[in-house]
């Protein structure tokens, strides 16, 4: 268990507005929870600004407000939602903690150097799926957020109304929406389009979210399902099974106005649910968000934060979703935040626990001895 010395614990929390990042790792009601737990809480300038927080609420809150966390002491924790950066490092004490969606795949060297230095840090994305850490289950909280912004944004590029009209000028059809993949943010996208009355199809591998989409007011898909293997993914589709699922999907497609696609395979690219082909066969002025056009795009065709037309369809690879909803995305990502650092703290200090079966699975670096 590695201890934080005892001596008042300094907890920073960057500036990390830009023209795609409107969130806050923690808002002023967080900054509560941290000092309640013992942390003096120290915010960059504007931190907040993006997400509706502007720096009197921080200091109302009990923070200090600094131009450049490098003002202050060193940190014992920083909390971030975003990838920490080689300049973190310099307002980072030996011995301390950094907490957020650090990407630990990308950034894999650079937190081995700093575990060298006894800093650890901890993946909010590595965090076990259990009913232990349901609370502090960032990647679900932000899903949520993506969903819901998903269907916003296609609804205010579709030239469609989306709820069925009766007006003295004919009756108005409601907008049909497809979503692909059914997990926190594809259910959160079926609700959101179904309170704003369109007709919502549903399709996943899954079995078991035919019933999920049920009960949230959509029609599952009729296309072939299947068991997850012991590891959660989906087993190699036969080419029979294959077939038919593009057969049933293709159909889906064509008659959509709006399509949500979801799926995403954590350390995998994205699986293709959409081709070039299917996309032709749809009605000009139909909308696609590709919801996971940063891991290689369920969609043909697709790119990162940019629209692509094919055939008169908008393809739209939003990465920033979550932020467009900064303020409550931060709200829940604050909450996360401070469930996982209440259990590393006790009577004012704090220590990371590696056997902690919340805790121990976040850990990315510094290893303990003798592992490898």
């Amino acid at each position: 268990m590695m201890q934080v010395p005892c001596r008042p614990m300094h907890l920073g929390i960057r500036n990390e507005q830009s023209a795609t990042e409107n969130r806050v790792a923690a808002p002023p009601i967080t900054v509560t929870a941290f000092i309640e737990l013992g942390f003096d809480v120290t915010v960059e300038s504007g931190a907040g600004g993006g997400a509706g927080f502007d720096d009197a609420s921080f200091v109302d809150a009990g923070a200090t407000v600094v131009e450049n966390l490098a003002d202050g002491p060193p940190l014992d924790l920083l909390v971030r939602i975003s990838p920490p950066t080689s300049s973190d490092r310099e307002i980072l004490a030996d011995g301390s903690v950094v907490v957020g969606l650090i990407d630990p795949t990308a950034n894999a060297d650079m937190l081995s150097r700093w575990g060298v230095d006894g800093i650890t840090s901890l993946s909010m994305e590595m965090l076990p799926r259990s009913t232990l850490a349901q609370s502090m289950d960032a990647l679900s909280s932000q899903a949520t957020s993506a969903g819901y912004a998903a269907v916003l944004l296609g609804v205010t590029t579709l030239r469609r109304f989306m709820p069925m009209l009766v007006t003295a000028a004919g009756t108005i059809p409601p907008s049909n929406v497809l979503i692909l993949g059914v997990g926190v943010a594809g259910l959160q996208a079926i609700a959101t389009a179904k309170r704003l009355g369109a007709v919502v199809y549903a399709y996943d591998i899954r079995p078991e979210t035919k019933e999920q989409v049920e009960s949230l007011g959509g029609r599952f898909v009729e296309a072939p399902t299947m068991k997850m293997d012991e590891g959660g993914y989906a087993r190699a589709l036969d080419e029979e099974t294959e077939l038919a699922q593009k057969a049933a999907l293709a159909s889906a497609v064509e008659a959509a106005d709006l399509i949500i696609t979801t799926a995403q395979v954590p350390g995998r690219k994205a699986p293709r649910l959409i081709s070039s082909e299917m996309v032709r066969a749809m009605k000009p002025g139909s909308v696609i968000i590709d919801m996971a056009s940063s891991s290689g795009g369920n969609v043909e065709g697709s790119r990162p934060d940019e629209t692509v037309e094919v055939a008169g369809v908008q393809i739209m690879g939003p990465t920033d979703l979550a932020s467009r909803v900064a303020t409550d995305s931060s709200r829940m990502f604050g909450r996360n935040v401070a469930e996982l650092v209440k259990r590393m703290v006790t009577d004012g200090s704090m220590a990371v626990d590696y056997d902690d079966p919340v805790v121990g699975p976040t850990i990315v670096a510094p290893q303990r001895d003798g592992e490898t």
